[in-house]
């Protein structure tokens, strides 16, 4: 914000010097730029809260129950487990309410390398 001042002795930087002087991108400039007129210096200077329902991971015991479904035999049909049909089969299940396969493939990435099966895919 100082940087864009133009009240400055020699005027305020442009978004390309703030740019290449920060490495941030020119986007970013413009969503502080407007966040300080919109609602201040102290939220344009402090980054937003994370909502924590979005970063919401499953439970332990859901993630441990996925692991193991996983790892169970692949449906009729399929020589593998599809990331939807864990997906729906953990619904179908009640071990949660409803999860996304994006959830099931982040879940599975990150346990992935200590998983010892292969009915994944």
């Amino acid at each position: 914000m100082l940087k864009a001042d133009i009240g400055q002795e020699n005027g305020g930087w442009n978004e390309h010097q703030i740019s290449e002087a920060l490495d941030i991108s020119r986007r970013t400039i413009e969503r502080v730029r407007q966040r300080f007129v919109e609602e201040g210096l102290e939220q344009a200077i402090n980054p937003r809260p994370k909502n924590s329902s979005k970063l919401k991971k499953i439970e332990v015991k859901a993630e441990a129950d996925l692991i193991a479904l996983a790892c169970s035999e692949a449906p009729t049909g399929y020589n593998r487990w599809t990331l939807r049909a864990l997906a729906e089969q953990m619904v179908v299940l009640e071990y949660v309410e409803s999860i996304s396969h994006e959830s099931i493939r982040q879940v599975l990435k990150k346990t992935k390398s200590n998983l010892g099966c292969k009915n994944v895919g």
